[in-house]
């Protein structure tokens, strides 16, 4: 018997997925059908895929060409599946022609011919495009609109700066165009990613939901608790899509990181450690204004506190804050701390952008611990530790745009859908984090340390101290 074995994702099945099957059937007796994992579809850089793995295999199964189907689950499956099913030809569609010569040394490799005019991707744009504006500061929103282009159904249309944010000259940002009003932003797109000022944001989601468009917006979303809440319920009442766009919780590692505590690999979670450090922003002696910047609460605070909401949750029963303002800018936080005291575990938040410490996520259980190394909020790797070292265990996941693309695809489904965009990061979490920040910026409560001078850097200090001995 003549067995064949051929891969594909298999999204939004069409003719074109028919007709290769059926050709590939027809060069031998047998023919095995991997349809990939959606995991290893995110790690070959594939995150706009349509359908669950279920739904794919089904769709497969459902023809009747294949007499089998399995899952592709990792890379260098297709060696040990032809050698261990006893494969004879190795096919695949002519477009990935010379990609899979090296099979050659187990099986015949044949290359066949796509039907023209149809693909999956085809069909996912044919559904319509997310008109997307970007608002706000430079660095971001050119981050943004660049992994936009990794996304299937986000059609950049416009982006409003703030400040004097330098835009490249059309023949190197293409059809987007900048504008300098809000309103004229919201006039030419059907969403809107934001990272202005954060204490615009709550003007900003308000005007863009009142004008009917979905809403990605960097955290905190409001400046309190009970303002997220509104802007929440006015997009439900809108049948809109209000998302916090943290970036982390996107990225696959940190994912299955939350999912590997919450079903009890560590045992039950008693504390999260997370830390966010960074002297970048401020250069190296945090001379000069402030202004446009945002404190290290604003900056930093959304992301240290995800972990703990999403592991401990949001029904806390006491916060406590420390807080260090910049000298010669009160209110200008620089370095902060928020601790979350619940009923059976505790949470801890550092953030800083004039104070610098290991930025590592810690995650203690009563059976091991989960750690992160810094930069731990651009998860690729983590560590599960235990009593007996032997039984540890490492996790890599390849991180492409820093999450960004997951985040947009996610984003952009759930505006298609009309509904809820909630699964990486819940209503309640996004709410919680206005709250904590929110008490923390008025300082009431907060334990004051001295301002954070920084009149000159270290290596300038140890500098002159040097020539001066001399």
């Amino acid at each position: 018997m003549r067995k064949v074995i051929t891969y594909g994702t298999y999204d939004l099945l069409h003719r074109g997925h028919v007709r290769l099957l059926e050709r590939a059937k027809a060069l031998g007796d047998y023919l095995v059908v991997g349809v990939t994992a959606d995991g290893f579809d995110k790690v070959r850089g594939k995150i706009n895929v349509s359908q669950t793995l279920n739904e794919r295999m089904r769709a497969v199964q459902a023809l009747g060409i294949a007499d089998e189907v399995i899952v592709e689950e990792y890379e260098g499956q297709k060696i040990d599946d032809i050698r261990s099913m006893g494969i004879d030809v190795f096919t695949v569609g002519s477009d990935w022609a010379g990609k899979f010569d090296y099979l050659k040394e187990y099986c015949e490799v044949v290359y066949l011919d796509r039907t023209q005019g149809v693909s999956s991707t085809e069909l996912r744009e044919e559904s319509g495009h997310l008109r997307m504006g970007y608002a706000g500061k430079s660095p971001l929103v050119e981050k943004y609109l660049r992994e936009s282009a990794f996304v299937n159904g986000i059609e950049p249309a416009c982006v409003m700066l703030d400040g004097d944010g330098a835009w490249p000259a059309p023949s190197q940002r293409g059809e987007v165009e900048q504008v300098d009003d809000l309103d004229d932003l919201l006039r030419r797109c059907d969403a809107v990613y934001l990272a202005s000022r954060p204490d615009l944001h709550y003007k900003h989601i308000k005007r863009s939901l009142a004008a009917g468009k979905h809403v990605l917006c960097e955290s905190p979303v409001a400046p309190t608790g009970a303002e997220c809440e509104e802007l929440q319920a006015m997009a439900r009442e809108h049948g809109l899509v209000l998302a916090d766009a943290i970036k982390t919780a996107y990225s696959t590692a940190y994912h299955r990181l939350l999912l590997l505590a919450k079903s009890g690999h560590i045992g039950r979670v008693l504390s999260v450690r997370a830390v966010c450090t960074s002297l970048a922003d401020l250069g190296a002696s945090g001379l000069g204004t402030v202004e446009g910047k945002w404190s290290s609460s604003q900056a930093w605070g959304p992301t240290a506190l995800l972990p703990i909401l999403q592991l401990l949750g949001c029904d806390y029963r006491s916060a406590d804050f420390v807080r260090a303002d910049l000298a010669g800018h009160q209110g200008f936080d620089a370095f902060g701390e928020i601790r979350v005291a619940y009923a059976d575990g505790y949470g801890e938040a550092v953030f800083g952008k004039a104070a610098k410490s290991e930025g590592s996520l810690v995650v203690t259980g009563t059976d091991g611990y989960i750690y992160v190394p810094a930069p731990w909020w651009k998860t690729d790797y983590f560590e599960v530790r235990n009593e007996d070292p032997t039984q540890n265990r490492r996790y890599f996941f390849q991180l492409d745009g820093e999450g960004i693309r997951n985040e947009l695809v996610e984003f952009a489904r759930a505006a298609e859908r009309g509904g809820d965009c909630g699964f990486f990061i819940g209503a309640g979490v996004t709410a919680a984090i206005s709250d904590l920040l929110g008490r923390f910026s008025t300082g009431k409560g907060c334990i004051m340390l001295a301002p954070i001078e920084r009149g000159i850097s270290r290596h300038e200090d140890v500098e002159r101290t040097t020539q001066s001995l001399s």
